[in-house]
């Protein structure tokens, strides 16, 4: 653990970094030359991920308000066709590649669709409001105008982090056109609890540096740093490269991380607005799920050694006791279960998805 004498000196040091910095890294225009990344570089580094993927695919931008785009991935072969589709909904920082392990399983049972969410990957990166209600809006109206360009009657949510948040807060918006839910390690259901303070009084100086970094997008320092970018996050999360290595023997995966979080921040601006302190929602889903139509069935998926606190679950299932909230732990998966124990995950969800159709 590190002494209080090590956290101050690392607050001052940032503090320092900072300073120097803070006069020229307001300047967006600055970046991308700064950055060693590219649209046509995101794209290759997808290309990586996705060339192990066995099924056919196709891939293509949907257009929805606004003239933005959606980038979507489609599996859809003959013996699946005329089934309810599956749609997957990434997380922060995410995109269509990293379901790389997943593609082949699921579409073998279900047409799939994966998409890029407005703001991030290869979709579209437009301005999103600054108010955290109309924010959460502008994806779900999205996703609901991407839905209707598709032409899909009803879909199966499968959403993780963010991308289950979304899938909620969509299918209480439009609920005649979701089949079933799939909320893989959620973010942002639980309320900021009333006691953090005083249970577990945060340290001056932890305080001193969420105040310095407030006014920067949570991904800001990946940028700051340029050149160095793609070095720190093949050193800071090694675990991709784990996570993916009977895919990948080389660095295919945190290539692919870091081209996806140092384009023009704009899904990542407005998970921001849509947070408070240290990553809490301003909207949290838990007070909202009574809105939820009890017909719908809910799916939840945790890692065992995942660090989200799971115990929304329970409260989800107290919250409807007249519908279907099924709970499935998978042994030895963190935060992306999906990519950490695949084949169980695999197997798991297309169980799931069997019993409530």
């Amino acid at each position: 653990m590190m002494s209080v004498v090590g956290a101050n000196s690392l607050a001052s040091s940032v503090w320092g970094y900072v300073d120097s910095t803070i006069k020229w890294c307001w300047i967006p225009n600055w970046l991308p030359s700064w950055c060693p990344t590219s649209q046509i570089q995101l794209q290759t580094a997808e290309d990586m991920m996705l060339r192990c993927v066995e099924s056919p695919f196709s891939k293509q931008h949907i257009s929805v308000s606004n003239g933005n785009l959606l980038w979507t991935l489609t599996l859809n072969g003959d013996p699946v066709k005329d089934k309810t589709p599956m749609v997957l909904l990434h997380g922060f920082g995410g995109g269509v590649g990293l379901w790389a392990q997943n593609l082949d399983a699921l579409s073998k049972r279900w047409p799939v669709f994966a998409l890029d969410l407005l703001g991030f990957g290869q979709s579209s990166r437009p301005h999103f409001s600054t108010d955290p209600c109309e924010a959460e809006d502008q994806f779900v109206e999205s996703i609901e105008q991407w839905r209707a360009k598709v032409g899909l009657e009803s879909m199966i949510l499968l959403g993780h982090n963010l991308g289950g948040f979304l899938a909620v807060s969509y299918s209480i918006k439009y609920p005649d056109r979701v089949k079933h839910i799939v909320l893989v390690e959620p973010w942002g259901f639980p309320e900021q609890p009333d006691t953090v303070e005083a249970d577990r009084p945060i340290p001056v100086w932890i305080k001193a540096l969420g105040a310095m970094f407030s006014p920067f997008n949570p991904l800001a320092g990946l940028r700051l740093v340029g050149p160095l970018g793609p070095t720190l996050v093949q050193t800071l999360r090694p675990d991709f490269k784990k996570k993916f290595s009977t895919m990948f023997a080389d660095n295919t995966a945190t290539e692919y991380i870091y081209h996806l979080n140092v384009q023009t921040p704009s899904g990542e601006t407005a998970f921001k607005k849509m947070t408070v302190n240290f990553g809490w929602a301003a909207r949290p889903m838990l007070p909202r799920m009574d809105q939820l139509q009890p017909k719908i069935p809910i799916t939840i998926i945790y890692g065992s050694r995942s660090s989200i606190d799971s115990n929304s679950c329970s409260t989800i299932k107290e919250i409807r006791p007249q519908s279907h909230v099924k709970i499935i732990v998978i042994r030895g998966a963190g935060h992306y279960v999906y990519a950490d124990q695949p084949e169980d995950f695999n197997h798991r969800v297309l169980q799931a998805c069997e019993e409530v159709d």
